[in-house]
């Protein structure tokens, strides 16, 4: 099977097509729901989907036409004014819900007919036996605190390697399935590093792991893989996703800003292991806890809401914009919810009032905002900020001040040595004073500039003193600064003490530019006032509300009224949605999407979890762990605990019979296959190739880009491609400019994150496959991996052959797939050997140095091959 996909790929990419696939396919809703048997219909998974979909929008918490309310069993089952009851329980017949919904008459039927929704034949008979039941209401699933399940015994004892496993195979035996056979070893290790560290493996890492024939190898490679420096930078990638991070303020200037430092906080953070609980105390409160640089760096996740910096703005709408923008990000990224749709009026399907929606957005309401009313900040620093020096800039500045202070000493004892006589010390001044008088006179120059903007501060604040009243230290310190500064014969005679000190300051002014700053945030010594806003619209402002958050319990809980107090909330044990969120965010990393499909809406109108005890396993491990020397709230024993199941393990061979009964393959029978995300595509190929440049953390570089590519905006916005190994750095580093991404990343589906975003999208377009096929940065890779190959690798073609095949996709390529390989080549060749311009064309791509001793038309041929088989399904994807 594979030998027949990698020939007609092969043959494909020779015409110039593009890369295929054959990914898993997606539900179109999400769901997946049993068909429950008569006496076994679940409220959370049969019934609430339905009235969320298609009666809440009029009978919910937002919306009660006609007095009903659906949310709600007391409302639900209450007598209306007119004597009929929507609901009563154990008697359809008699309920008005039942009868409006199965009415022949549009103008009586439920859902109204102008809504375009219809409800099924099984939707209504699902109702009908739940109302004959008792019409029992449970609480939605996701606002209950998760509890640790029982492991479920299942029949195949020897497959289960941990707890996920056992409910993972409780599901498959109960639908007739069996889990998949074991991954061979190399898709294993490709596999793991992609998940864990987002680059596939060297071929060395290839070769240990295959030698080492221990029985704990796979876990040792775990182990290898997260503790690699390149975890935090996987990591960090779905983070600044969902942080909306940007090197740009958004909005129509879109000036660059500085905050790669608390990216790179972020990077070291998933490094160190920083228990999730402060990772997320320290990014929403960083600043309001005793703490240190670090911290405050961390604080800086508040100010990645973009700023719009233009001039004439309303600073009090936007004020509300990006508070707006911080209490939603914090909904999708630690509640799983859309609390966004409160922002206008009562959420119409979750129970979020507007009230409390503005009270939630009441923490943010103190964060120091650089807005000025009317004027323009554009390419201006944003304050708050904090510079960061590092060690090697505070030992120079501790150097250079010492040195300063010394020369300045010296400088100071010849001076006191000049001996100066005011021609004008007893005479009065003439009625005129010029440039030549103040040069000879102290008195004169007093008078003469006293109105020169130029000078020091508190040099023309003396001035502004009337000489008579002028205390001895300011006389002094314009003494002083005549004499060095003023007077020529001084001046002449201080000349080589005055480039000393000079010349030190220059050092220190070079030093003190070069030292990085990053936004922080700072919060305000009075808040201001926080009101709900009529419809959302900041002018219209409705009752003032206090700081606190939604009673998603039942009962809202004491918080202390700020963000430190909040974010304790979000990683207490009283809360039921953040651990949940957060683990099933690891397990999309891992699986290619989540236990719950979609991430960011654990509410009604969200995806069921199609393994709801195994989710709440999960989390109760997360944060109350019960293996030994394992700390609360810690990722990588997550991640090792899914990386070690056997459900992890298994290969991504598609299985027709098991996608009959599964077609979504929701119980996991097989490991899900998908395409690389943008970053990890060129990442892939940098690596292959030998380009990649493994530096941690720095300033942002700029990839290669399109000439003129901005023109489109009329602006003449600067965009350098970096030069030298910078332009080889990973693309977490990558320059992320937000109203005009980089069409690379833009094209392979990467956000322009100008708002949270918790699951990027995956598309399958032509466009993807000529990016990766003729963009600079792959071309580039393709012509310097060739390189590599004719200057380093195997003499004989074939062996060449199957060298580069395997540096691609870490496996041996079969007698097949080097037959096609050697044609494929041998095509090439004729063609370049007899074009050499093609071939010139081909081989100086890039800025990496050409290899003059090679022959042109040898290293387009292998150019050629290496980018084919960059672009094969197999390198493109993860298996």
């Amino acid at each position: 099977m594979r030998q027949r996909v990698f020939a007609w790929l092969l043959l494909l990419l020779s015409a110039g097509s593009l890369s295929i696939w054959h990914p898993t396919p997606q539900t179109n809703d999400g769901r997946n729901r049993e068909s429950p048997t008569a006496d076994a219909i679940d409220f959370t998974r049969d019934i609430a989907p339905i009235l969320s979909a298609n009666c809440y929008a009029c009978h919910g918490p937002d919306a009660r036409k006609g007095g009903l309310r659906l949310d709600q069993r007391d409302a639900a089952t209450k007598k209306a004014r007119s004597g009929a009851m929507a609901i009563v329980p154990g008697k359809p017949a008699e309920s008005s819900l039942w009868r409006r919904i199965t009415s022949s008459d549009e103008s009586e039927r439920m859902p109204p007919a102008k809504f375009g929704k219809t409800l099924t034949d099984r939707q209504k008979d699902l109702l009908k036996r739940w109302i004959a039941g008792g019409a029992e209401y449970q609480r939605h699933w996701a606002f209950v605190k998760p509890a640790r399940p029982a492991l479920p015994a299942v029949k195949n004892e020897s497959w289960p390697h941990n707890p996920i496993d056992r409910f993972v195979l409780v599901k498959l035996e109960a639908a007739g399935l069996q889990p998949s056979p074991l991954a061979d070893r190399v898709t294993l290790i490709r596999r793991l590093s992609l998940d864990l560290r987002g680059i596939p493996p060297s071929l060395d890492e290839v070769d240990a792991f295959m030698a080492d024939r221990s029985v704990d190898a796979y876990p040792k490679l775990v182990e290898r893989m997260l503790a690699s420096p390149h975890f935090g930078e996987k990591m960090a990638l779905s983070w600044l996703d969902l942080a909306r991070y940007g090197d740009t303020s958004g909005y129509h200037m879109d000036s660059t800003r500085h905050l790669w430092l608390w990216r790179d906080w972020v990077i070291n953070a998933f490094n160190q292991d920083m228990p999730f609980d402060q990772f997320t105390i320290e990014q929403l409160a960083g600043d309001l806890q005793p703490g240190t640089q670090s911290s405050r760096i961390a604080s800086g996740f508040n100010r990645n809401t973009r700023f719009n910096e233009e001039g004439g703005v309303d600073p009090e709408e936007y004020v509300i914009r990006y508070t707006v923008d911080r209490t939603n990000t914090l909904g999708q990224i630690w509640l799983g919810l859309t609390l966004g749709c409160a922002e206008c009026h009562s959420h119409k399907y979750d129970p979020i009032s507007h009230k409390e929606y503005w009270q939630l957005s009441a923490f943010f309401s103190g964060i120091t905002e650089p807005m000025l009313e009317g004027n323009s900040v554009h390419g201006k620093p944003l304050p708050p900020l904090l510079h960061v020096p590092s060690r090697e800039q505070t030992d120079g500045l501790e150097e250079h001040r010492k040195n300063l202070a010394a020369s300045e000493k010296v400088l100071l004892r010849e001076l006191s040595r000049f001996t100066y006589v005011d021609p004008f010390a007893d005479m009065p001044l003439p009625a005129e004073i010029n440039e030549e008088l103040a040069a000879r006179s102290l008195r004169a120059w007093q008078e003469y500039a006293r109105q020169d903007q130029t000078l020091p501060a508190d040099v023309q604040a003396a001035l502004m003193i009337d000489h008579a009243r002028q205390r001895d230290a300011q006389k002094a310190l314009l003494r002083t600064h005549y004499l060095r500064r003023v007077n020529e014969k001084c001046r002449e005679g201080l000349a080589p003490f005055e480039a000393e000190v000079g010349e030190f300051s220059k050092k220190i002014t070079q030093i003190e530019d070069a030292i990085p700053h990053t936004l922080v945030t700072v919060e305000m010594a009075q808040p201001r006032a926080a009101h709900t806003l009529i419809r959302g619209d900041f002018q219209q402002k409705g009752e003032r509300v206090t700081r606190k958050v939604a009673a998603l319990l039942g009962v809202a809980p004491d918080v202390t009224p700020d963000r430190l107090g909040l974010a304790r909330w979000l990683v207490s044990a009283d809360n039921p949605l953040t651990a949940r969120v957060a683990v099933n965010r690891l397990w999309a990393q891992m699986f290619g999407h989540g236990i719950v499909r979609t991430l960011g809406d654990f509410g009604t109108q969200g995806d069921l979890p199609s393994h709801p005890e195994l989710l709440d396993w999960l989390a109760c491990e997360f944060k109350e762990p019960t293996t030994k020397n394992v700390k609360p709230w810690d990722v990588k024993h997550i991640l090792r605990t899914i990386a070690l199941s056997s459900t992890y393990q298994q290969a991504s061979v598609y299985r027709a019979e098991a996608v009959k009964l599964d077609a979504h393959n929701r119980l996991l029978s097989f490991m899900p296959r998908h395409r690389l995300g943008a970053e990890e595509l060129r990442d892939s190929a940098l690596a292959i190739s030998g380009l990649i440049n493994p530096k941690i953390g720095g300033p942002s570089f700029m990839p290669y880009q399109p000439k003129d590519y901005y023109k489109f905006k009329n602006e003449d916005w600067p965009w350098t491609a970096s030069a030298g190994e910078e332009q080889y750095r990973r693309g977490i580093y990558a320059f992320w400019r937000r109203t005009a991404l980089h069409p690379m990343f833009v094209t392979l589906d990467a956000p322009s994150r100008e708002e949270c975003v918790v699951m990027r999208g995956k598309t399958n377009t032509p466009l993807q496959a000529l990016v990766t096929l003729n963009d600079p940065t792959f071309v580039e890779a393709a012509r310097v991996f060739a390189q590599k190959l004719l200057a380093d690798g195997p003499k004989d073609i074939d062996a060449r052959l199957a060298y580069a095949f395997r540096k691609a996709t870490c496996r041996t390529p079969n007698a097949d797939e080097l037959t096609i390989l050697r044609k494929r080549f041998e095509q090439h060749r004729a063609r370049f050997a007899a074009d050499a311009d093609a071939a010139s064309s081909m081989i100086n791509a890039g800025q990496y140095p050409l290899d003059a001793r090679l022959d042109a038309a040898e290293h387009a041929a292998w150019t050629a091959l290496c980018n084919l088989l960059l672009n094969l399904d197999e390198v493109l994807t993860r298996e």
